[in-house]
């Protein structure tokens, strides 16, 4: 397994929609279990195979908590088939915009079909911050970020510090 460089937003990587895997197969495998490792890394729950440059519609997920055992969930293809009709407010943060965080208003339950690490077609229902976070992955792969769900104000004044932090990161590399 290989940690991978996460991307930082602003990137038009993370706006590219990612496209379907015909199988799990071994290849599809590598990546997830490398972008587990990298989440792991980087103290996250959730990673969308487009934050690390992947055209792949792959996502990987654990909420354990530190000190439970891990319990990874490993998605290909993923899709949402069903939406509560109620809405809730949660604070997100996200890997690819570190250090931002925001309410989003998404959602409090939903129930996902997608192929799992042996390729076999799995579906469940998810709540409260299992569904957000599945809903904030999903979104990656269609090139969403949770900026996007904020106002443009608010987005902005994100997208700027994240401009001027890279900037300023690029500028210290090169001295």
């Amino acid at each position: 397994m290989a940690i991978l460089p996460i991307i930082i937003a602003p990137d038009v990587r993370l706006k590219a929609i990612c496209k379907p895997v015909d199988a799990v197969d071994d290849a599809v495998r590598t990546l997830m279990d490398d972008m587990l490792e990298t989440m792991y890394a980087s103290h996250g729950i959730g990673l969308a195979a487009a934050q690390v440059g992947s055209d792949k519609r792959v996502v990987v997920i654990d909420m354990s908590k530190p000190e439970e055992p891990a319990d990874p969930l490993y998605m290909a293809n993923p899709e949402i088939i069903w939406v509560s009709d109620d809405d809730a407010a949660r604070e997100e943060g996200c890997l690819s915009l570190p250090e931002q965080y925001s309410e989003v208003v998404r959602p409090t339950a939903i129930r996902v079909r997608y192929l799992d690490r042996d390729n076999e077609i799995r579906e469940f229902e998810a709540e409260d911050y299992m569904a957000v976070c599945i809903q904030h992955e999903l979104d990656h792969l269609d090139g969403v970020l949770f900026v996007d769900h904020i106002s443009a104000l608010r987005r902005n004044m994100i997208l700027r510090k994240l401009t001027k932090i890279k900037k300023l990161e690029a500028e210290a590399v090169a001295v």
